[in-house]
């Protein structure tokens, strides 16, 4: 299980500043930076796989992960500073890896996820790796619409110009791939994208003062981590394809909120019906204003993420069934089944909402709403203890001492 020393070394994501030294129209971090690039990665190899090009997926869902708990223990340093470290100092970047994995050997109970983590960070980097590549060119887009958030605020100045031009020639390099083709020239794709971008200005628990104050999007991101390392305490070797739903259905599970908005459960919980009408409602809206910018080779697939999300399921014959967790680990527990552990996403949901109130209060910033969500969900995992083979009762339990 996630411990929490754990959950709060990710949730720090949150806390990171990007683009400190400049003028910020909103919050830069991490977290919503890590989201947006795995977004943006989805897209770009899922128009490589209508190629025909074959992709990892677990290999950059791992390395994006993982990306992130380094930046999380190294955002001191600077993108320019630690490039050089890691081109001029061979020696040094390897130590600094290994001191890297050092702050998670306590905090990590599962030690095949610390070993791939250990073994991510002392691999070269392949340039010639499809699955790199695409990540690198996600991890440049992804800056260089940060970059065009900040741009027209800050006064033109020859620094700003030629912070423009290096993250242009970073995106030359990847120009063969048609998913940055058609985001750069603001095709049917951009427009897709700018819209799931919204989640990153819309606040969650919006309605009370907290810190720090989290996106829809970073608190996605969260949730997909959470996913993928949930994943691994199941205690048996889930198919490629699950762990893949896992992690895209956790990145993905709040899509409708870009174009409906966040509602907050307690809201959403004031009738027996509405959870139910309301889902219906985001659904006609999601299919008026945005599955048409969604390539209909994979609008199946964002469907299968954002409906009946919370349910474990898988696909028979492309018809869509509804199982439980040991029916699927008995007869479904291989890729051509699409298998989804939509139980453990839920949970991963309230473990991010739970820390998003905890952390908060630990801040000193508590309201109502905030005490009613932290009691909430307390209470509701003291009577609850198997999630899809998962222990819970120990990750709540261990926030109370």
């Amino acid at each position: 299980m996630i411990t929490k020393l754990f959950a709060q070394k990710m949730f720090e994501g949150f806390s990171i500043q990007r683009w400190n030294d400049r003028i910020r129209p909103i919050d830069l971090n991490e977290m919503d930076k890590s989201a947006f690039k795995m977004i943006i990665a989805y897209f770009i190899a899922k128009y490589e796989e209508q190629k025909g090009t074959v992709i990892n997926w677990n290999k950059i869902i791992s390395a994006g992960f993982f990306e992130f708990l380094k930046k999380v223990v190294l955002s001191d340093i600077k993108a320019p500073v630690h490039r050089k470290i890691k081109e001029e100092y061979p020696d040094e970047f390897k130590e600094l890896n290994s001191w890297v994995v050092e702050q998670y050997d306590t905090i990590i109970d599962n030690k095949k996820i610390l070993n791939n983590f250990s073994k991510f960070l002392s691999e070269k980097e392949d340039l010639e790796d499809i699955n790199y590549r695409i990540l690198r060119a996600a991890h440049k887009y992804s800056s260089y619409r940060e970059f065009e958030i900040i741009k027209t605020l800050n006064p033109p100045s020859p620094n700003l110009e030629k912070v423009e031009k290096e993250l242009l020639n970073d995106l030359h390099d990847f120009l063969d791939f048609k998913g940055l083709q058609l985001l750069l020239t603001k095709q049917q794709l951009f427009e897709l994208v700018t819209i799931i971008e919204q989640l990153r200005f819309q606040v969650r628990w919006s309605q009370t003062p907290r810190i720090p104050r989290t996106s829809v999007l970073g608190h996605s991101f969260l949730v997909a981590s959470f996913s993928f390392v949930l994943s691994y305490e199941l205690g048996i070797e889930l198919c490629d394809k699950r762990i893949y739903n896992n992690f895209f259905c956790g990145l993905f599970h709040d899509l409708p909120e870009a174009v409906t908005r966040d509602i907050i459960s307690p809201v959403k919980r004031a009738t027996k019906a509405l959870p139910e009408i309301v889902s219906k409602i985001e659904d006609l809206i999601l299919e008026k204003e945005l599955y048409p910018l969604v390539d209909h080779q994979f609008i199946d697939e964002l469907k299968y993420f954002t409906k009946d999300e919370f349910d474990n399921k898988v696909k028979i014959d492309n018809n869509i069934k509804k199982v439980e967790f040991e029916e699927i680990n008995e007869k479904y527990n291989e890729d051509k089944y699409y298998p989804l552990d939509g139980k453990i996403i839920k949970l991963a949901d309230e473990m991010a909402a739970f820390l998003e109130a905890y952390q908060s209060i630990q801040y000193g910033i508590k309201s109502t709403h905030i005490n009613e969500g932290l009691t909430y969900l307390k209470n509701k995992y003291k009577e609850t203890n198997n999630i899809n083979g998962l222990k819970v009762k120990r990750f709540f339990k261990e926030f109370e001492s």
